[in-house]
């Protein structure tokens, strides 16, 4: 390839990136994420530094994976405990500004004779019409039109088409949604787009809506919120509108906001959750610890079984024992939960036993180590085979010669030279194990559950416990489960560096 044609790819490559870094910028800024605009745009000015160049040729081959390394794995982290920080949840994912500004548009009531807008309901091109941000398509008795959002009306003209009774069919940029999908969508019952002087539109049924009057002001002087129906006030506290004399249900709508160390503090100090927690952090260490030590002691002793030179087949016996291994975790998991089942299951059926192994707390867990264990040692298995084989010969030769029998030999030349190679993996099968979200959610989903308490459950590890608290549950609270998953980091991130500090002290044997 010349010089000039690789120049051309070259180029055309970083045309692209920036192209691409242009067309990200103008969808954040249509939505109002300025920073991320920023942060989008240095990316575009670092490709175009970095490859547009011949310096900082290093940065070429590190950048791709630099970006990844934050986007995927930084990135995630850091806004998880910035979560953990806040109150976000169910009732609390917005601001506060969109909160009253919700308040007050769902206080609409239709003022009598007013004229009524016809209406369809749309999305932006590309979204989900179940769970994308709603938009009113509205034209007005006099044929003009308008789009409107959460946010507030304005004037609709480009790629327009309307039915002859005005209703819109057609607009650039947008997807318009059948009765189905409406009817399907629970927010638009009490969606409407702010207007003017205190108004709102409201829909009614699935063509029209109607321009009516708030019956909640808002004074941020006094941050109240007033029902002139009832003359009711309504007073901010613990992110929600309360009434001021005490009487009464809070509003629904409430809105995200700083806690500082809140949810840590009721991580340790409310009781009911204390005690679950301590419960689930020991069996949560006790499972990563025995999954650990079974799957490596039962693939340490089949690999030694099998480095023996004389024994015939050995290919065909490795190929057989790593088949668990090659067969997805989800399959085997679901294969296991049938077996256990204390009525049909294989395993009470072959040992003529009727154990309930998914329903009492100490059988659900065997399962799950006995599953585990089965999923786990193909692995141990392979790492073992591998590094068995790199242990020098003369070495064993040497120990023999100085009247060494098997058991000491495996005691002092085999293992430690084995835990060298595996060491560092075995914490970081520990880790894995810690956080085994996929076997226990698809094995036990966390039970079996005592009756007072639904939410803790036998066999929780702490990554499904944050699970079911963020996605679970009557109020999912994202700001409490990110607090636990932090706490999940911390707790792994001291024991893998304990891990590795005594694994160092192996290198010397080498």
């Amino acid at each position: 390839m010349s010089r000039m044609a690789a120049n051309v790819m070259k180029w055309g490559a970083i045309a692209v990136a920036l192209a691409v870094v242009f067309w990200v910028d103008t969808q954040l800024a249509s939505q109002g994420h300025l920073l991320a605009v920023v942060l989008v745009s240095m990316v575009g000015l670092a490709v175009l530094a970095i490859y547009g160049t011949r310096r900082a040729v290093p940065l070429k081959y590190l950048f791709p994976g630099l970006i990844l390394l934050v986007g995927l794995q930084i990135w995630p982290q850091v806004y998880t405990a910035m979560t953990a920080f806040t109150n976000y949840g169910d009732g609390h994912s917005i601001s506060k500004q969109d909160a009253i500004d919700s308040i007050v548009a769902n206080s609409v009531t239709e003022v009598p004779g007013t004229p009524r807008y016809k209406l369809s309901v749309a999305v932006k091109s590309g979204s989900d019409p179940a769970t994308g941000d709603a938009f009113y398509l509205l034209t007005d008795p006099q044929g003009k039109t308008y789009v409107g959002d959460a946010k507030g009306l304005s004037d609709l003209t480009e790629g327009v088409e309307k039915a002859p009774t005005g209703k819109i069919t057609a607009a650039a940029g947008y997807t318009i949604l059948n009765a189905i999908q409406v009817n399907g969508r629970q927010d638009l019952k009490t969606f409407a787009v702010p207007s003017q002087d205190g108004s709102a539109i409201k829909r009614v049924g699935l063509s029209e809506a109607f321009e009516g009057k708030a019956t909640m002001s808002y004074d941020k002087a006094t941050d109240t919120l007033t029902d002139s129906a009832t003359g009711k006030k309504y007073v901010a506290k613990d992110a929600r509108f309360v009434p001021a004399d005490g009487q009464g249900d809070a509003l629904p709508q409430g809105w995200k906001e700083n806690v500082g160390f809140k949810n840590f503090k009721t991580a340790f100090t409310d009781p009911v959750i204390r005690a679950g927690f301590v419960k689930i952090l020991i069996w949560n260490v006790a499972f990563a610890a025995v999954s650990v030590v079974s799957t490596f002691a039962l693939g340490m002793l089949l690999a030694l079984l099998l480095n023996d030179p004389r024994l015939r087949g050995k290919a065909v016996y490795r190929s057989l024992l790593i088949l668990p291994y090659a067969i997805p975790g989800f399959v085997t998991a679901l294969v296991w939960r049938s077996m256990f089942n204390q009525d049909y299951g294989l395993i009470n059926q072959l040992t003529h036993l009727n154990i309930d192994w998914l329903g009492d707390p100490w059988a659900a867990r065997a399962a799950i180590l006995l599953a585990n264990l089965w999923l786990g040692f193909p692995y141990m298995f392979i790492v073992c085979t591998g590094a068995l084989q790199s242990i020098p010969d003369d070495v064993k030769e040497a120990a023999r010669i100085d009247g060494a029998n098997p058991l000491r030999m495996l005691r002092s030349i085999t293992m430690p030279l084995l835990l060298v190679a595996v060491g560092p993996l075995l914490i970081a099968s520990f880790a894995f194990n810690f956080n085994n979200f996929t076997l226990i959610f698809l094995l036990t989903e966390g039970g079996p559950f005592e009756a007072a308490n639904t939410s803790i459950g036998s066999t929780d590890l702490l990554i499904t416990y944050a699970f079911r608290l963020a996605f679970s549950g009557v109020s999912p609270n994202y700001g409490f489960a990110a607090a636990v998953s932090v706490l999940i980091f911390i707790i792994v991130a001291l024991i893998s560096a304990q891990g590795f500090r005594r694994t160092k002290a192996l290198e010397e044997i080498n």
